[in-house]
């Protein structure tokens, strides 16, 4: 089990990045990226805090842990800019909020994190084909979302991805012990999205093979 978008303390999450990487951990996970919200008045400070307890907690802990962002409600003509910025601050893997139809996100936010070649668009709402077109000739992946609200369009996501070859993976937003998945519950996520039993298997393919491509292979 992967799960390539969750939250600490450094965001809105309720837990240090210790104890959410130990109930993963105890969850049977095998990697986790840590991807709190930033913009451009906490990258540096998010950023070096994930990259210092990634490294410690990779010394320690079965769970491969990777330090990332989230770009949250940004205007999305800086989205490429904070994109630069945050690898270049060390973040392994950079997840843009996508234009999900429960929280008032720009409009051009998904179009903008596929022109600055971002790794994941998290929960991209009611995403135009056009979009999703565009991620496919790209590699960006496309999220499948566990989090109540932003998983009412997990169907539309996935319909579109399967008419287009858009890689998709599977995700739980996590910001409380609570939001984490059980792979018994996963495979319910991804079941209903409308996704045959089969593509579970896919969907955690589709997330070791994105951890490889950013150098983070399990």
């Amino acid at each position: 089990m992967i799960d390539l978008h969750t939250h600490s303390l450094f965001s809105d999450g309720e837990l240090i990045a210790s104890e959410l990487i130990r109930r993963f951990e105890a969850l049977g996970y095998t990697a986790v990226a840590i991807t709190d919200h930033v913009d451009s008045s906490n990258i540096d400070f998010v950023v070096s805090g994930l990259v210092r307890a990634a490294e410690e907690l990779n010394r320690r802990q079965a769970v491969k842990v990777v330090p990332g962002v989230e770009l949250t409600h940004v205007p999305p003509v800086l989205i490429e800019g904070l994109s630069r910025k945050a690898r270049d601050l060390g973040a392994r893997l950079v997840v843009v909020h996508g234009e999900t139809i429960v929280e008032p996100v720009p409009s051009g936010t998904n179009s903008a994190a596929l022109a600055a070649g971002v790794d994941v668009i998290a929960h991209p709402g009611l995403i135009s084909p056009e979009d999703v077109r565009m991620a496919a000739e790209k590699g960006i992946f496309l999220e499948i979302s566990g989090r109540k609200g932003h998983s009412l369009t997990n169907g539309h996501v996935a319909r579109l991805a399967g008419e287009t070859g858009a890689s998709l993976v599977l995700n739980s937003d996590t910001h409380s012990p609570g939001d984490m998945m059980t792979e018994t519950l996963a495979r319910k996520v991804a079941e209903g999205s409308g996704l045959p039993p089969s593509a579970f298997a896919e969907l955690q393919s589709n997330a070791r093979l994105l951890l490889k491509r950013i150098g983070c292979g399990i």
